[in-house]
């Protein structure tokens, strides 16, 4: 087990106006109307072709969470506190027989990073983006969230905090070297989520960015890959839908 003491103190968070957030039941749940308290970009836009759209939202996670150790690869990691869905995950794969060289066929072996392919999936200045749905969801961390570095910013699926540390801590991945084996070809340069590899002991943070911290495991939303935690330790994992 990774430990890992923060420079600086984790701060409380304040609730944001535009999500409500309760603990009943041993559940902590954050509901909200989908739609962020700050500015999004343009919806539909060059890389994205949905509108957004106001959701109906309750994201109830464990509020006493139980960490088991084994990493569990999980698409919807979490929630913010003000109510967005947070999801680095995509379900988008090189394709080379679709206009936009990706879809949700698998076969290539190659899955688009929502943070290295920001612009073939038209995030905005936030990170984020929408899906078919036009739900609202962050792929790495927005700046409104940033300003609140060292407090919390969300829950994990599992129950546990998600704090944004920036580059105060270093990830366990690296990019591979060389060139990719297979089409599309081309360096490993971040566009897809095979082009790193997790390198444990080389970074301060395990593989799914999160740490030992006064004897609580914490998840953290840093500056480079993974940027939010792809997987989750902890013994409960609620699915979102």
């Amino acid at each position: 087990m990774i430990r890992f003491v923060l420079a600086f103190s984790i701060l409380p968070f304040a609730a944001l106006a535009d999500s409500s957030i309760t603990v009943s039941n041993n559940s902590r749940c954050v509901t909200s109307d989908g739609l962020p308290d700050h500015k999004t970009g343009v919806f539909p836009n060059r890389g994205n072709p949905h509108a957004i759209s106001g959701q109906r939202i309750q994201f109830c996670v464990d509020a006493t969470p139980e960490y088991d150790g084994r990493a569990k690869e999980v698409r919807t990691i979490g929630i913010a506190i003000n109510g967005i869905i947070i999801r680095p995950g995509t379900a988008d794969w090189y394709d080379a027989s679709k206009p936009r060289k990706h879809s949700r066929n698998p076969a290539s072996g190659w899955r688009l990073d929502g943070m290295g392919a920001a612009e073939a999936l038209g995030l905005d200045q936030n990170n984020a983006h929408v899906d078919h749905r036009g739900l609202y969801h962050y792929h790495g961390i927005a700046n409104p969230l940033a300003d609140l570095s060292g407090s919390l910013i969300g829950w994990a699926a599992d129950g546990f905090e998600i704090h944004y540390i920036g580059n105060k801590a270093q990830p366990s991945y690296r990019l591979q070297n060389g060139n990719r084996s297979t089409a599309p070809g081309g360096g490993h340069d971040g566009t897809y989520v095979q082009d790193w590899v997790f390198a444990a002991g080389s970074g301060n943070l395990d593989e799914c960015n999160g740490a030992m911290v006064e004897g609580t495991y914490t998840y953290f939303a840093t500056d480079s890959f993974p940027f939010f935690p792809h997987c989750l330790k902890g013994k409960t994992i609620t699915q979102f839908r």
